[in-house]
C-alpha cells in the first residue's frame, strides 16, 4: 500500500516534491498557510541552474513548460562602481546554463501541474507532535488536525516541522536587503534603467554597502540595497513612512552616483526590509521515523544563488527516493538525507561572507538567486 505524503508548505521545494510524486502515482497533500496562490508577491527572478534546479524540473517532467517561461536576455550581468562607472559588462549570448524566470511564474507552473485539490490553502500550522511508530499529528491555526505516517517540512526558514527533528533556530546573518521596485523604468526612470542594462546590475566596493537590480518583465526594475548592519540599525528607520524610509536608506549611499541612489529614492513601492538568516553550519539531525525536511527548512543559508535550486532538487530527490523504495519509508528518507546533508553543507561553505563582500561576491549574490 502506498503511503500518503503530507507536505507542509507550497513553495518551490514542496511543490516539486508533490509533482514528482504525482508523476509516479504517489498521493500527496500540500498544506499552505497562505489563503490563495495570489495572496502575496512571490518575489523576483530566479536563475535555474542546469546542474540542480533544471534536474528537478526534468524529474518533474516539466521542461517544455519551463522553457516557455524563461526570460530571454536576462542572464546579462553588469558591475558598476559607486560613481556609476562600468567595471563588468557581460551580455547574455544565449549559451549560459542559468536561464532566468519569474519566481511567481515558476511556482504557478508547478501548481498547474498538480491535480485540483492537492494544495489546501489557508492551513497555517500551529504545531506538530510525534505519536510514535513514525506517525505525526499536525495542528492548524483553526484547531483542525491531520495525522500522517510521512510528514515533509517544506515550510521555509521558520519551519514548524523542524522542531520535531532539530533544536536549531535561524540566526541573523549580519546583513539585510531593502527591496524596492521601479515600474516602466525605461520611460519613467531612464537614467536608472540605463545603469541597470538588460539583465542584472550590481554596484559597490568592498565595504558594507551594495546595490543590486534585476530587470523583470514590462520594464520593471527590482532593486535590492544591501547593508551589513545590525538589526538595531534598521530599527531606527520608520518603514511605516515609505518616503522617509527610502530617504534614510539612500543616505547610507551618500556620494554615490544619482542614477544608483535613484533606485532607492524613486521607488514606486514602499521599501521592504528583508533581514538574512541562516542555520548553523553543517545543520543535520538524527533520523526520526516518518519525517524529514526540504529547502530552507533543512538548510537555510545566506543567498549565494543556490537556495531555490537546492529546494527544488531536494523535493525531486526525495520524491525519487520514495519511488525507488516503495513501502520502505525509512530507507527512502535515509537515502535522501545522506545525499542532502553533504550537499547543503558544501553550499554553506561556499556562501560568501555577508559582512565583507567583494563586488564579485555581490554579483554572484544578486545575479544567481533572489
Amino acid at each position: 500500500m502506498t503511503t500518503h505524503v503530507t507536505i507542509i508548505g507550497a513553495g518551490l521545494g514542496g511543490l516539486t516534491l508533490a509533482r514528482v510524486l504525482h508523476v509516479h502515482g504517489i498521493p500527496a497533500t500540500v498544506y499552505e498557510a497562505e489563503v490563495s496562490p495570489t495572496a502575496r508577491s512571490q518575489g523576483g527572478m530566479l536563475d535555474i541552474h542546469d546542474y540542480n534546479g533544471q534536474l528537478a524540473v526534468r524529474a518533474a517532467g516539466l521542461m517544455d513548460e519551463f522553457r516557455s517561461i524563461v526570460l530571454e536576455g536576462r542572464q546579462a550581468v553588469r558591475g558598476l562602481d559607486q560613481e556609476g562607472n562600468v567595471l563588468v559588462d557581460e551580455p547574455d549570448d544565449g549559451t549560459g546554463g542559468r536561464p532566468e524566470v519569474q519566481r511567481g511564474e515558476l511556482r504557478q507552473m508547478l501548481l498547474d501541474s498538480l491535480p485540483a485539490g492537492t494544495v489546501r490553502w489557508g492551513h497555517k500550522v500551529s504545531g506538530v507532535r510525534g505519536l510514535g511508530d513514525g506517525r505525526h499529528e499536525v495542528t492548524f491555526a483553526d484547531d483542525s488536525t491531520v495525522v500522517t505516517s510521512l510528514l515533509v517540512g517544506a515550510d521555509g526558514a521558520w519551519s514548524r516541522v523542524r522542531p520535531v527533528l532539530s533544536a536549531a533556530s535561524p540566526v541573523y546573518a549580519g546583513t539585510s536587503f531593502v527591496e524596492t521596485y521601479l515600474f516602466d523604468a525605461d520611460t519613467r526612470h531612464p537614467a536608472a534603467a540605463k545603469a541597470v542594462g538588460g539583465g542584472s546590475m550590481f554596484a559597490g566596493d568592498q565595504g558594507k554597502r551594495q546595490i543590486g537590480a534585476q530587470r523583470e518583465k514590462g520594464g520593471t526594475l527590482h532593486v535590492y540595497a544591501m547593508l551589513s548592519e545590525p538589526l538595531d540599525w534598521f530599527g531606527g528607520i520608520d518603514f511605516a513612512d515609505p518616503a522617509a524610509a527610502a530617504a534614510q536608506i539612500a543616505q547610507a549611499f551618500d556620494g554615490w552616483a544619482p542614477e544608483l541612489t535613484a533606485l532607492i529614492i524613486d521607488s514606486d513601492t514602499a521599501p521592504v526590509l528583508r533581514p538574512l538568516y541562516t542555520l548553523p553550519a553543517g545543520h543535520r539531525w538524527d533520523r526520526v521515523p516518518g519525517v524529514t525536511l526540504v529547502g530552507d527548512a533543512a538548510h537555510l543559508i545566506p543567498p549565494n544563488g543556490e537556495g531555490a535550486n537546492l529546494a527544488m532538487l531536494d523535493g525531486a530527490e526525495l520524491g525519487e527516493a520514495l519511488v525507488m523504495h516503495p513501502g520502505d519509508i525509512e530507507t527512502a528518507l535515509s537515502a535522501y538525507e545522506q545525499a542532502m546533508f553533504p550537499r547543503s553543507a558544501a553550499q554553506l561553505a561556499t556562501a560568501e561572507d555577508p559582512d565583507n563582500p567583494t563586488l564579485e561576491d555581490v554579483i554572484k549574490l544578486f545575479a544567481r538567486d533572489e
